[in-house]
C-alpha cells in the first residue's frame, strides 16, 4: 500500500477534479455528454425521468474512525440509486460533489472515488458531473442520482389500496446491529488505543452497515413477472417508520404480522449479544436500503417464485389503525421509533 501523500492545493480544484475522473467510461445511451463541460446533456429517449438527491455529513451519516473511505464512495451511491429503484426506475446517472478538508489527501480522495465507481460499474451508472469545495472541518456528500421508467410505471408512497399484501425484500435489521458493534469497538479504541478490535464472526451485520447494496435484482423481478407494486419505498429508517409513512400517504392501516418479518440467523445472534430484541432491531432499525411494497393479493402467486421477498402483513382500512401482531399473539400499534438524523 502507497504511503505517498499529495496535497490537493497542488492540484488545484480543476486538476482534481481532471484526476478523479480522468477514466470515466459512460456506459447508458441515454448519457450524451458527462464530465468536461459546464453541464451533462442526458437524453431518455420518451421515457420519464426520476431524479433523487442525498446529502451525507462526517459526524452526522457517517464515522470516519470505523468507515473505510472505499466503503464510504460505495454506500454513498447506493443510497441514492435504492430511492430510484424504490420508485420503479432504472438508475442511469449520477452527480457528486464533495466538501473535503486539508485533512484529506489526494490518495484519500482516490481511495473513496475507487468505491464510487465500483458501485458505478456493479449497476451499470455514469458518473456525469459534480462539485468539489473545501469544508472547514470533516467530509461533505451530496450525490444527486437520475433513473428513467417507463412513462406512467413508476410507483408512488401513497397509492397503496385496502387488502394489498405488504411484503418485503431480503432480510432486516442486520445494519443497526453492526452499527451497535463498530460503535462498541469504537469507544474501546478511544479509551485504550492499543486494544485490537474484536469482530470476530460478524462480518455479515458488518457487512450490512459498511456496504450495503440496492435491490436492482428485485426491479428485474418485477419486469419480468409483469408485476407493478401499488406503492413501494426502500427501508432506510427502519420498518415501522416505512409502514407508516405509506400507510400515513396512502390514507389506510396496516397489520403487520412479528412472526412474518425476515430476520437472518447472524443477525439473531449478534443481537443477542447486546441482549437487544432481533425484532426491535428490525423495526427500529435504519440502513437496510431493502425495498418495502405493496401489491394486490391476485400477484401473491407470482411472488411465490421469489426467495428474496417476504410478505409480512395486509394493508386495512384507515379506521382499523396500524398495528403489529407479535410471536404470543398480542396486538400493538406500530410507532415509529426509527433513526433520526435530525434530532443529534
Amino acid at each position: 500500500m502507497s504511503t505517498e501523500r499529495t496535497e490537493i492545493s497542488t492540484l488545484g480544484e480543476f486538476g482534481l477534479i481532471e484526476h478523479l475522473t480522468k477514466n470515466i467510461e459512460l456506459q447508458n445511451a441515454s448519457s450524451v455528454l458527462g464530465v468536461g463541460d459546464d453541464a451533462a446533456v442526458i437524453d431518455h429517449f420518451g421515457k420519464q425521468t426520476v431524479i433523487t438527491t442525498d446529502l451525507l455529513v462526517e459526524g452526522v451519516h457517517f464515522d470516519l474512525l470505523y468507515t473505510p473511505l472505499r466503503h464510504l464512495g460505495y454506500k454513498s451511491v447506493i443510497v441514492n440509486l435504492s430511492d430510484i429503484y424504490a420508485m420503479n426506475a432504472t438508475p442511469t446517472q449520477i452527480t457528486l460533489s464533495i466538501g473535503i478538508s486539508n485533512r484529506f489527501s489526494v490518495e484519500a480522495l482516490d481511495e473513496f472515488y475507487e468505491g464510487v465507481y465500483a458501485a458505478c460499474d456493479k449497476y451499470a451508472v455514469d458518473l456525469v458531473g459534480g462539485d468539489t469545495t473545501s469544508s472547514q472541518k470533516g467530509l461533505i456528500i451530496s450525490v444527486t442520482a437520475i433513473g428513467e421508467v417507463t412513462p406512467d410505471k413508476y410507483v408512488k408512497r401513497s397509492t397503496a389500496q385496502k387488502g394489498d399484501l405488504l411484503c418485503v425484500s431480503g432480510y432486516l435489521g442486520a445494519a443497526y446491529v453492526g452499527l451497535l458493534f463498530l460503535e462498541r469497538e469504537k469507544k474501546i479504541y478511544i479509551e485504550s488505543p492499543g486494544v485490537q478490535p474484536d469482530l470476530e464472526g460478524e462480518s455479515y451485520v458488518i457487512g450490512r452497515m459498511l456496504k450495503p447494496e440496492a435491490r436492482k435484482d428485485i426491479i428485474d423481478f418485477f419486469a419480468a413477472s409483469d408485476v407493478v407494486p401499488t406503492a413501494m419505498m426502500d427501508i432506510s429508517d427502519g420498518l415501522s417508520s416505512e409502514i407508516l409513512h405509506i400507510c400515513r400517504q396512502s390514507q389506510l392501516g396496516c397489520i403487520l404480522y412479528e412472526e412474518k418479518i425476515p430476520i437472518a440467523e447472524e443477525m439473531k445472534k449478534a443481537a443477542f449479544k447486546f441482549e437487544i430484541d432481533p425484532t426491535a432491531c428490525a423495526l427500529s432499525g435504519g440502513e437496510d436500503y431493502e425495498l418495502i411494497f405493496t401489491i394486490p393479493q391476485s400477484e401473491y402467486d407470482k411472488l411465490v417464485l421469489n426467495e428474496e421477498i417476504s410478505v409480512v402483513g395486509y394493508m386495512t382500512g384507515p379506521e382499523e389503525g396500524v398495528y403489529i401482531i407479535t410471536k404470543g399473539g398480542g396486538k400493538h400499534a406500530i410507532t415509529a421509533q426509527g433513526w433520526n438524523h435530525l434530532a443529534q
